[in-house]
């Protein structure tokens, strides 16, 4: 039986509950602040952020549900007429303090319009400051064991997609390792509609243990300020993709949402520093090689 929004949406309020708790305890010290807000045009959200923690610089656990006529400009795109909307999902984006800990992202969402459309979307991606195969390889069999639950070719088809999305033209690199991505997903890609809900679920229950685990394997390395500067360089393009690229952040801004909310993806510093290059064969040097399409970590 077709499930209803408001029962997804309650879902979605669950799981940032979970993962919030999760990350709390994994941090040791740091406490999410949550400003709950109303978007004008209909619905809004709760924000959780965390800052300066024991783990985590800035991080934030976004819940939203979202309602109301659909904007012009996001008719024009799906070429249909007028229309409401209505979305709800859960975004994540978590900035480490220490550089041996990546950065990491993770989304999932449910849209659904009063003419019949609907889809489901999200995935989880990694940008560590300093690639490491081991974390890589772990981090991508956590994802394709998910995947592989629900069919043996969606690891590698939303992987692909991730690798295509998460991709930074303009310096014609990836933003980390990738991950999975998948949009627009529903019951005519060879899967039901309660089926599609539970992947998306799925998905999203891999975060936290997945995360935790890599928290716990560096979160106790130590640096110096030349691993600081990197990060902020790293981070630096962090910002360049979600400024210029990234399509929930256009969509949010579209729609009106609340900007504060929208931007809690950007880290705390940042740097860009004129046509910088790392020395060759320095681990700065060995990670920028694994920044490109196509590798198979798995």
């Amino acid at each position: 039986m077709r499930a209803i929004k408001e029962s997804i949406a309650e879902w979605f309020r669950s799981l940032q509950d979970d993962i919030c708790n999760g990350l709390e305890h994994a941090d040791g010290a740091g406490k999410f602040h949550q400003d709950l807000w109303d978007r004008p045009g209909g619905g809004g959200g709760r924000s959780r952020i965390m800052t300066n923690g024991g783990v985590i610089a800035k991080g934030g656990v976004n819940f939203s549900a979202v309602n109301g006529k659909t904007p012009e400009k996001i008719l024009q795109a799906l070429q249909i007429d007028d229309a409401d909307f209505f979305a709800t999902g859960v975004s994540i984006v978590i900035h480490p303090e220490n550089p041996w800990v990546p950065i990491i992202h993770m989304n999932v969402r449910y849209f659904e319009m009063s003419n019949g459309i609907y889809w489901f979307g999200g995935g989880i991606d990694l940008t560590p400051h300093y690639v490491y195969p081991d974390d890589a390889r772990f981090f991508h069999q956590q994802l394709k064991d998910t995947c592989d639950q629900f069919g043996g070719t969606l690891y590698s088809k939303f992987k692909k997609w991730a690798d295509d999305y998460f991709f930074i033209k303009h310096r014609n690199e990836t933003r980390g390792i990738g991950g999975i991505f998948f949009d627009r997903l529903t019951e005519q890609h060879d899967m039901t509609f309660d089926q599609v809900l539970d992947f998306t679920q799925a998905v999203g229950k891999t975060f936290l243990p997945t995360y935790a685990e890599l928290i716990s394997r560096n979160q106790n390395k130590a640096f110096d300020e030349s691993h600081k500067t990197w990060q902020r360089l790293r981070r630096g393009r962090y910002v360049e993709f979600n400024l210029v690229y990234d399509k929930g952040t256009k969509f949010g801004l579209d729609t009106d949402g609340r900007t504060e909310s929208i931007l809690m993806s950007m880290p705390p510093q940042a740097d860009w520093v004129y046509d910088y290059r790392p020395e060759s064969d320095s681990l700065e040097a060995q990670s920028l090689g694994y920044l490109k399409k196509g590798i198979d970590w798995v």
